[in-house]
């Protein structure tokens, strides 16, 4: 349970970081209102704060969401800009998963 706790905090890090910065682009490239900043703020705020919840080193935390971060890009780009990600982006992000997983749960030695 403890790989499912990890993994969905990784993922609601991401979306935190996203929604973050997504407000702000549709205020500056859509031209909507820029009240969007505010929960942008909120938003991005959440996400460093979500970042101190992992236990892991902080280093390593980040290295590791960058991941997890790569996959709910995609899922992003799927679910909000309608793009229909490429097998050679289904793969990339496969690739940074198992990247994700040696960082995390991998070994430690002293």
């Amino acid at each position: 349970m403890d790989i499912l706790k990890t993994l969905a905090l990784f993922v609601l890090t991401a979306l935190a970081e996203i929604i973050g910065c997504y407000l702000p682009y549709l205020w500056l490239k859509q031209g909507h209102s820029a009240w969007l900043l505010v929960p942008g703020a909120l938003s991005l705020a959440a996400f460093a704060w979500l970042l101190t919840w992992h236990p892991q080193a902080a280093g390593r935390v980040y290295a590791a969401y960058g991941g997890v971060y790569i996959c709910v890009a995609l899922a992003w780009l799927w679910a909000v800009d309608s793009v229909r990600p490429t097998m050679t982006d289904v793969v990339g992000a496969v690739v940074c998963l198992l990247g994700m997983a040696i960082i995390i749960f991998g070994p430690r030695w002293a």
